[in-house]
């Protein structure tokens, strides 16, 4: 098993996952190790930037292994210089597609590539155009469209599409950062409307691992466990911290208008967002549910402990014991 980006929040659950079903594991991660002593001695880490190595380099490390879990690349929290897509094309397509074309000829047989839940909304709500307005989405769309062509025909290839993910591992602080920080604030709370489906980290790893064991070569599994609004999570956070704060719900052409101001400033930088802020308004302030059961039974993995996701999330945030 070789777990491309090992030593993320997700490669990381990946690979704890792997350990715990008895597959031997290579890790290949950006230097350096966000603690020593992260994984047991027999799980091979190799830390190299994979953009840097060449072709032979990379069929070396991967051969004698049967799967592959692309755990890298970039997300929408990224601000790039114009253009942003060439960027997010770089770091999501053009380098997993190479990595995939690479296992294939190395003889791995079964991969999973981690992706984002937006690719199911924009098949589902076809007249937002996701994939149009948003350079991140259109990458992971792209993504998905070349490194299953790359696999083809020897490589069973699936595409995990991941909604928001709450947990926490060593040396690496959440990207929950600075909402806990906010929620936890002497400030008024301000939100908008909407929710979405969140689901404890340590059921992607086994969503990966299940996707690997006994998923369906060529398909895209939308992974996910309960449908929350914001407001529903906000108040749980507050419970986890002890307060009691009111929830202040911005209206939606407010919500419009900060996010306008956002996407000057990028502007103003030269930078470009891999989500467009006015556009995304309409998602962000909307209700992205979905029903998660089809891929929970085909890929066998569990539901539940959400509250202590988000609490193990609050303490790697604050630091609370």
């Amino acid at each position: 098993m070789v777990v491309i980006g090992g030593t993320g929040f997700l490669g990381y659950c990946a690979v704890k996952e792997f350990i715990y079903r008895e597959h031997g594991v290579t890790v290949i991660a950006l230097p350096p190790l966000p603690e020593e002593g992260l994984f047991p001695k027999d799980v091979n880490v190799i830390l190299a930037n994979i953009d840097e190595l060449d072709d032979s380099n990379i069929m070396d490390i991967l051969k004698g292994h049967d799967a592959i879990v692309f755990a890298a690349g970039v997300d929408d929290r990224v601000i790039p210089k114009v253009p942003a897509y060439e960027f997010f094309y770089q770091a999501n397509v053009r380098s997993c597609k190479r990595i995939i074309s690479l296992a294939r000829q190395s003889g791995i047989k079964r991969g999973v590539i981690l992706s984002s839940y937006f690719l199911y909304f924009d098949r589902v709500w076809p007249d937002e155009k996701l994939s149009e307005y948003h350079p991140y989405i259109r990458s992971r769309k792209e993504q998905a469209r070349q490194s299953m062509d790359a696999a083809m025909p020897d490589l069973q290839l699936m595409i995990l599409e991941l909604p928001y993910i709450f947990g926490s591992m060593p040396g690496r602080t959440p990207l929950w950062k600075p909402l806990i920080e906010y929620i936890n604030s002497p400030y008024p709370l301000f939100y908008m409307k909407g929710g979405t489906n969140m689901i404890a980290v340590e059921h992607v790893g086994q969503a990966i691992a299940g996707a690997i064991e006994t998923g369906r070569g060529g398909e895209s599994y939308t992974i996910g466990d309960e449908n929350l609004t914001w407001v529903e999570f906000i108040e749980k956070i507050l419970n986890i911290l002890g307060k009691k704060k009111k929830i202040i719900i911005l209206p939606t052409f407010v919500v419009r208008l900060i996010l306008r101001i956002i996407k000057l400033r990028h502007k103003l930088r030269g930078e470009e967002g891999g989500l467009d802020p006015v556009k995304f308004a309409a998602i962000q302030t909307r209700n992205t549910f979905f029903d998660p059961s089809p891929a929970v039974k085909e890929l066998g993995y569990g539901r539940g402990n959400l509250e202590k996701a988000f609490k193990d999330t609050v303490k790697a945030c604050l630091r609370v014991k």
